[in-house]
């Protein structure tokens, strides 16, 4: 299944196996894959390499071992206290949120890939995904507010529009844990997988995904974005615009000629 492994630094690896699907593995099993700013500098590095990869149509991020990611690194944390406010604010949050900001915008389909613990930083990064695939053993969880911080990566802003209101505060003012049945049932997980094929199953949603015309997907998931923060009339007005130049693009004519002769579509991103 594996064509290539790749080590971007101590922290991640990347995989490219075989459906143009890029696996991001968080590589710090031994810590439960904690975070740390080396950490973020790799991932924020390995999404802008999948993404720019053309033969790439699809990513997944996942955990090596038990853990999708327990958070963040203790020594991070102690070391991060001693900074003055703006220096954190430019140096570990500036670089937390830029790859946030990065899966969150990925041009491509992102899959969550999550077994064990996700918790803080390992739960709101999940939480840009496009989708979760979730094993049994899976759980959420908002630790910030028991140590008296908040959600500074989008939880505050996405967890409410995913599970609701109510559920957001019981996540983010409670420090709650959601198990992977709840989380199924929530809408926080988009599938649960018994045992060790969750990564498979990840891995096979985003070759499915990646099979999509990508101009079409990315246009969709731009107006989903846009529409959390938008109005009905701006989307009508921007999904108006949009729909032209899909609709003109060689993707749909591949599209339609696909539905006709009733055969898959082999779609090229123009």
């Amino acid at each position: 299944m594996t064509d290539s492994t790749k080590a971007t630094s101590k922290d991640i690896e990347i995989e490219r196996v075989e459906g143009g699907v890029g696996v991001i593995f968080l590589s710090r099993p031994d810590q439960k894959n904690m975070i740390r700013t080396e950490t973020l500098e790799a991932l924020a590095q390995a999404l802008d390499e999948l993404n720019a990869d053309r033969d790439v149509r699809a990513i997944v991020l996942a955990g090596r071992g038990a853990h999708f990611c327990a958070g963040a690194d203790l020594q991070f944390l102690t070391e991060t206290r001693k900074l003055p406010p703006l220096l954190i604010q430019d140096l570990v949050y500036g670089k937390a949120q830029e790859a946030a900001k990065r899966l969150y915008n990925a041009r491509k389909p992102t899959v969550a890939a999550v077994s064990g613990a996700a918790i803080t930083l390992g739960c709101e990064l999940s939480l840009c995904c496009d989708f979760r695939v979730v094993s049994d053993t899976a759980f959420f969880q908002e630790l910030w507010v028991r140590v008296g911080l908040l959600p500074p990566l989008g939880g505050l802003f996405l967890l409410p529009r995913i599970v609701g209101l109510g559920r957001a505060a019981e996540i983010a003012l409670k420090g709650r844990r959601v198990d992977a049945v709840e989380a199924l049932d929530w809408g926080l997980a988009n599938e649960l997988v018994a045992g060790e094929g969750y990564l498979g199953r990840a891995i096979a949603l985003a070759r499915e995904l990646g099979e999509l015309p990508p101009q079409g997907y990315r246009l969709a998931k731009l107006g989903l974005h846009r529409g959390l923060e938008s109005t009905i009339d701006h989307e009508w007005t921007a999904n108006a615009l949009a729909q032209p130049m899909l609709i003109t693009s060689e993707d749909f004519r591949e599209g339609l000629a696909s539905v006709m002769e009733r055969r898959p579509g082999r779609y090229q991103g123009r």
